[in-house]
């Protein structure tokens, strides 16, 4: 006859079975930060691209000031634009354009649409223009009901939308005459990156 496990037999099967669990969890966390840390190295790999926000630029016509990267004198007067890094300007989009608007609670391909608004449009901006391409009340922020419909949504088409809303964001924007043929080759450059470099892998 088998003899029954004793209490500290149990005990020690139980909380192994509990640190194999709580492994299992910490391995899932880890991926999915990782996932998360490829789209924003391949979003900020986008914006900080040449052709899209190169190095340093004082367009006297631009009302943003001073640029380096595409970090604004305007919205962060306390840096020194000259001698922004490309290793700085990262952690700022991180913190003020990424995080701020939710991009990591967004599909993979949205994600990236908005933080590229969120660059060059505003971070105040950009979840409404999302919000609009979705049909979700445009409240600027990215709660439960903006994910939910953007987990719905066909990838293709949602972002369709949204940049057809950036433009004509931009068309009723004072200073288009001057800058609206770069604005919309962004939008284009950026469609054309997104379907070549994510839209298969959702």
């Amino acid at each position: 006859m088998a003899k029954k496990p004793t209490a500290a037999q149990k005990a020690a099967k139980e909380a192994e079975a509990q640190a194999a669990q709580e492994a299992k969890a910490a391995e899932a966390a880890q991926a999915q930060e990782a996932d998360a840390q490829s789209i924003f190295d391949l979003a900020v790999g986008f914006v900080l691209r040449e052709k899209i926000e190169g190095g340093y630029v004082n367009d006297p016509r631009d009302p943003g000031g001073e640029t380096n990267f595409g970090i604004s004198k305007r919205s962060f007067p306390n840096v020194n634009m000259r001698e922004l890094t490309r290793e700085r300007a990262i952690a700022i989009y991180k913190e003020h354009y990424w995080d701020a608007t939710g991009c990591d609670d967004l599909p993979p391909m949205l994600a990236v649409a908005l933080f590229d608004c969120a660059v060059n449009q505003g971070p105040g901006i950009a979840p409404k223009l999302l919000q609009k391409a979705l049909g979700v009340a445009a409240d600027g922020k990215i709660g439960p009901k903006t994910r939910a419909a953007a987990e719905r949504a066909e990838p293709t088409e949602a972002l369709a939308l949204f940049l057809g809303w950036r433009l004509r964001r931009y068309a009723f924007t004072p200073n288009a005459a001057t800058y609206m043929r770069g604005w919309a080759n962004r939008v284009l450059y950026l469609q054309q990156f997104l379907l070549t470099h994510i839209a298969g892998a959702e």
